[in-house]
């Protein structure tokens, strides 16, 4: 028996090379996808589960390297682009159509989650095992809540809808709204289910345990719910509470519950690891001494502006330390005219990742921040009480990184954020990023508390620039460092202080779907599709 996994899901393969950067990309709009039928054996789940886990963040380095290395990474703060090399960047706000439509185009992301979650609904209804088939909708949400993230509408609830070659969008409203109901059907499928286990070696991300799996969920749609609490208060209030109610399965609360995708060992590495070492300069061009930063991503100046104020003990875990005199840690700026990597860019910090380091989904910090906004700022019923959230989103970053010291850190209440002072002298930046100290101070402003609350997710989501990234565009905090005037080429589109808001749908979809887009472009994006616009839950409407 064959299924049409994607019915009339798109195949037309493009090659995308550039620098160090190949791979193949897929319309989501052209041809039949049928792979043959798996049968319901352990490995056939494995092997569709692990498929499943890739399209979360990619374990294709040429993938990742663009929809985390070189987007969410720079735009979240957490990454610097230092290959000089690059004269279209997405931090730059001028990225080619090469750059920007990986998410909704690379084959490693939709066509393979499709493919993958149809192998699995196989497995599942051959073996009247619901389980699998829930955790795959776990993991649909969790891939599909970056794309819509990147973009706003798109292709989602009709994806093969009737055999269609070409696929509406979806408003992200209708988006979410869609998310919501997929988790709180599978949070009652894997309920009914608590003590079932999947065999280890099909889920790298928990072992087998269902347990944790229902605990992510409610994570997952408590992040969900606190994304579109500006705009629609009351579903993001229902489905925050729900969240953590207890008798829905809890929330992630201790970092053994991390979700995190520990697949990587010998050969296979972590992509971001991989990506970031592309272009290494493997000597210094002066005295041909070691040189251990990295190459085609180093770390961004904003976050160790942030830790080095803060004297951030999670420094050592998150970064290598820099090769200019004088500076231990010091970030590389983004949005700027990039400086020659062997002469200038590898003295800048390093990203601290081992080649089987895992790939962090989502932690217990986390959690805890969301838990602690949600009260202090929106007034939902969290089960306990913003400070205490706070403070405990702290120590379980710290333990997470194994950083001493949290208790100091969280009770300090005069150190700020340091203003970012250039060792080459090119691209300071002498402005305040932040007033706020990091002791918690529970007769705050909520606008006080939400920009205390951000800057602590912020720094313990390290690496999750996805994430950074979209808290930034919903809170306007952290207070990140600008474009240079130099470094912002978007010829006016993108507000310098803002920063990017969203990026251009594939070009590709004008030529293969143009009723689709333009309807989606003139009727969600005021018919723009430019870097510009604001996306659904960033704006600040009900």
């Amino acid at each position: 028996m064959k299924r049409n996994i994607i019915n009339k899901l798109i195949l037309s393969s493009l090659f995308l090379g550039f620098m160090s950067c190949t791979g193949n990309y897929m319309d989501i709009n052209s041809n039949p996808y049928e792979p043959d039928d798996l049968s319901p054996d352990d490995y056939a789940l494995g092997s569709a589960m692990s498929g499943m886990a890739s399209t979360v963040i990619a374990s294709d380095v040429n993938t990742a390297q663009f929809t985390d290395c070189l987007l969410g990474g720079p735009l979240g703060g957490y990454f610097a682009d230092s290959n000089s090399g690059w004269s279209n960047t997405i931090s730059n706000f001028d990225a080619k159509n090469d750059w920007t439509r990986v998410f909704l185009i690379s084959d490693k992301i939709i066509a393979t989650l499709y493919s993958n979650l149809n192998a699995i609904k196989i497995v599942s209804d051959n073996t009247h095992n619901p389980v699998p088939y829930a955790i795959a909708q776990i993991m649909k949400v969790a891939a599909m809540s970056r794309v819509t993230d990147a973009y706003g509408a798109i292709p989602y609830s009709k994806i093969g809808e009737d055999g269609k070659i070409t696929t509406p969008y979806d408003s992200q409203e209708e988006v979410y709204n869609k998310f919501f109901e997929e988790l709180n059907h599978s949070i009652g499928v894997l309920n009914e289910h608590p003590n079932d286990r999947l065999t280890a070696s099909a889920d790298y991300i928990y072992q087998g345990d269902v347990k944790k799996w229902i605990r992510f969920a409610n994570s997952l749609k408590l992040r969900l719910a606190i994304r579109i609490a500006n705009v629609d208060k009351v579903t993001a209030q229902k489905m925050a509470e729900e969240a953590v109610d207890p008798k829905n399965g809890g929330v992630i609360e201790q970092n053994t519950d991390n979700a995190a995708w520990s697949y990587f060992s010998g050969s296979v590495n972590n992509p971001i690891y991989v990506a970031k070492e592309y272009n290494h300069v493997s000597a210094h061009e002066k005295d041909n001494s070691a040189c251990l930063t990295g190459g085609d991503t180093h770390a961004a100046a904003d976050i160790i502006c942030y830790m080095n104020g803060y004297e951030d003990a999670r420094r050592e875990k998150y970064f290598v330390k820099s090769e200019w005199k004088g500076y231990e840690y010091v970030g590389l700026r983004r949005g700027i005219i990039i400086p020659v990597l062997e002469t200038t860019g590898h003295k800048y910090s390093g990203i601290n990742i081992k080649p089987n380091d895992p790939l962090y989904w989502m932690n217990a910090a986390e959690v805890a921040f969301l838990r602690a906004e949600a009260a202090a700022v929106y007034n939902f019923n969290m089960g306990g009480e913003a400070g205490e959230f706070y403070n405990t989103g702290i120590r379980l970053s710290f333990e997470q990184w194994g950083a001493d010291g949290a208790e100091e850190y969280l009770n300090n209440e005069t150190l700020r954020p340091e203003t970012y002072v250039d060792p080459d002298g090119k691209n300071s930046y002498d402005r305040d990023l932040s007033r706020i100290t990091v002791k918690w101070d529970n007769a705050a402003s909520p606008e006080e508390k939400q920009e205390r609350i951000i800057i602590q997710k912020w720094i313990a989501n390290w690496q999750l620039g996805n994430e950074a990234w979209a808290d930034y565009r919903r809170t306007g905090y952290p207070h990140l460092i600008p474009a240079t005037a130099a470094g912002n080429k978007s010829g006016g589109i993108v507000d310098s202080e803002r920063g990017a808001r969203r990026i251009p749908y594939p070009a590709s979809e004008y030529g293969d779907n143009p009723v689709n887009i333009n309807y989606a472009v003139t009727t969600y994006l005021g018919g723009r599709d430019d870097m510009g616009r604001d996306l659904w839950w960033a704006k600040k409407t009900k």
